[in-house]
């Protein structure tokens, strides 16, 4: 048991210069080959343009060392002296705007998947991929500046995948030491104002000084607050609970070769676990290679599990070819061209979700632009239980305009053709649940159940807006590239019709005349047999076109009834020398009118994937 090392992740980010790369730099005591801007583009922007990773170890508390997993050392290492130890990976992220990109997809190694309906449902089902394998999120934040665009981006990933927050303060040495405390104060108060209405309600918030001074300050100059940091993370966390059953997955993002060894793969096991001499493939190069050996931050192991950070080295390959990506198993991956995903709005997106939109979309480890349909449960389905771990093709589902909201709930038209334009959300009444059809514009290799995030990374950087739109679970990916043709008509996604007309005049006590429920050029052919409703009670089917306007003849089986036949009978009106009839009709002299209108109205579902176009009613 000595010298065990139980590892727990956590994210650090925040705006841009708020001090995120110096504050993992004075946390940590062990650096990545990508960790503190190590690449050239970043030093020479002075910018963190890609995630990097580091980590630091305290002893292990007391109170977490009877839920201590066994240790995974390779066998030549030896027992690491000491106490067990508690390390904490630190995943520095980019903080500018156009790179929150690289946050999102690369937030996917680390964030739990199920971000749809409920984080904390998905977490209590425990049904999803990849269990939560981010331990803790630091949210760093400049205290002369507050809350800021990418500050406000952050805290909403964290609140779609993430359980615990600590809020880092940074830079309190750039204020006036006289007023220091007061300044810490008022922004302590401005931040819990913040995650007032978040999950986030109650998390800590610390002021730190991690580079006094800035970055051309002297190395002399300690940081201040970090060891009281490190007391807090410590506090904060509990043991992870990790799964190494299910197939092999692990996210890459970096990758380099070593000369007479191999190419090493540094990354985050997502699922799973790998052993020394196993084969993974490498999907995005279509090949599979052999496990040489392994290290966690320069430590040899041979074994490894879901959360672990690790570095893998295979046989040799080209380290340019794999930037970053996904390394799994043999063939426990698909490819899909679209996905049904279930899905949910983020509330500070402005503007509603429609259909046919087209946002950018991260599912696994990339980012690609995504074309949306959105559909709901039947109206009576609302209230249903969410189900978060599989589509149900069995059931039908209505077809939206765009995703039902209460703030965006949609009104009726002039035309009463509600139902046709935005689906069913009756006095704001919202489902439980709602999905998307997602069409990809090229394909993605990523796992069922996975983490889904749309964005609008188009817009303005500048603009004081949220871009990320929804988010969501992978349910069902469809991997036929002719999935049209193959597999939607097993969709059944329909749209609601409504259409209200009027009756014109009675035939007999059986049948009507009715009209304006067609369009002249309709062909009526179609409709015969469908079922029409009056306003006065009375149930009639569409038995044929009457004439060439439109109108139509209504047969009624139980037949008018005699208050209806009353105000059905038309009022006086001089005769036209063409007479009555279709004959009269035809030449263009309209017939007698009712004495009161009687609505006629016809409803029926049509599924926006049946080639055939079928009308259907409910028995």
């Amino acid at each position: 048991m000595a010298g065990q090392r139980v590892n727990v992740n956590v994210g650090v980010l925040g705006h841009i210069d708020s001090g995120k790369t110096a504050l993992a730099r004075a946390l940590s005591t062990t650096a990545s080959t990508a960790a503190f801007d190590k690449q050239p583009q970043s030093r020479e922007r002075g910018i963190t343009l890609d995630l990097g990773f580091s980590c630091f170890s305290v002893p292990l508390p007391a109170r977490l060392r009877s839920a201590l997993p066994a240790p995974r050392l390779a066998p030549d290492a030896g027992p690491e002296p000491g106490e067990p130890q508690l390390q904490f990976t630190l995943v520095d992220c980019p903080g500018h705007a156009s790179l929150i990109r690289t946050i999102i997809g690369g937030e996917h190694t680390f964030w739990h998947p199920c971000g749809s309906v409920s984080v904390d449902f998905c977490l209590r089902s425990g049904n999803c991929w990849g269990a939560q394998i981010i331990d803790l999120m630091m949210l760093v934040i400049d205290v002369t500046k507050g809350m800021q665009t990418q500050s406000a981006e952050c805290l909403v990933i964290g609140q779609i995948a993430c359980q615990k927050l600590v809020v880092v303060l940074n830079k309190i040495d750039l204020l006036a030491e006289g007023k220091r405390q007061a300044a810490i104060d008022k922004m302590t108060k401005k931040m819990q104002k913040t995650l007032e209405n978040t999950k986030f309600r109650g998390a800590p918030i610390i002021p730190v000084a991690a580079k006094p001074g800035g970055p051309e300050a002297p190395e002399t100059e300690a940081p201040q607050g970090i060891s009281e940091l490190i007391e807090l993370l410590t506090f904060q966390i509990s043991i992870p609970t990790r799964d190494s059953s299910g197939p092999f997955l692990m996210s890459v993002d970096h990758c380099f070769s070593i000369k007479g060894q191999g190419t090493v793969m540094t990354g985050t096991i997502l699922s799973g676990s790998i052993s020394l001499g196993d084969s993974v493939e490498i999907p995005a190069l279509k090949v599979v290679k052999k496990v040489k050996s392994m290290q966690m931050f320069h430590m040899p192991v041979t074994t490894a599990m879901q959360g672990d950070r690790l570095g893998i080295c295979v046989t040799q390959f080209d380290p340019k070819l794999l930037e970053r990506g996904l390394v799994c198993a043999p063939e426990s991956l698909r490819t899909i061209h679209a996905a049904l995903i279930s899905v949910e709005k983020i509330p500070y997106f402005r503007g509603p979700l429609q259909t046919k939109a087209k946002f950018h979309v991260t599912v696994g480890h990339e980012t690609v632009m995504g074309r949306l349909m959105f559909f709901s449960p039947a109206p009576d389905s609302f209230d249903h239980e969410p189900v978060l771990n599989a589509f149900d093709f069995s059931r039908e589902y209505l077809f939206q305009e765009q995703y039902l909201c209460k703030d965006l709930a949609p009104a009726a038209t002039d035309s009463g053709q509600t139902n046709e334009k935005a689906g069913q959300a009756t006095d704001g009444h919202c489902p439980r649940q709602q999905w998307a059809l997602v069409e990809f514009e090229k394909p993605v290799t990523c796992p069922q159940l996975c983490l889904v995030i749309g964005s609008r990374l188009d817009a303005d950087i500048h603009a004081n807006m949220c871009r990320l739109a929804f988010h969501g679970v992978l349910l069902h990916g469809l991997e036929d590239k002719n999935y049209a043709e193959s597999l939607l008509p097993r969709l059944r996604v329909y749209k609601l019709k409504t259409k209200h007309g009027l009756v014109e005049r009675v035939i007999d006590d059986y049948n009507v005349i009715g009209r304006s429920l067609f369009k002249k050029e309709t062909n009526i052919q179609l409709f015969v047999g469908l079922k029409v409703y009056l306003s006065t009670g009375e149930l009639g089917v569409i038995d044929s076109a009457f004439g060439q306007s439109g109108k139509f003849k209504i047969h009624i089986p139980g037949g008018l009834s005699p208050e209806s036949k009353k105000m059905l009978t038309p009022t006086l009106k001089k005769r036209s020398r063409a007479g009555q009839g279709e004959a009269a009709e035809q030449e263009g002299v309209g017939p007698p009118e009712p004495a009161h209108h009687v609505a006629l109205s016809l409803s029926f579902k049509r599924y926006v994937f049946d080639t055939h176009k079928r009308m259907v009613q409910s028995p």
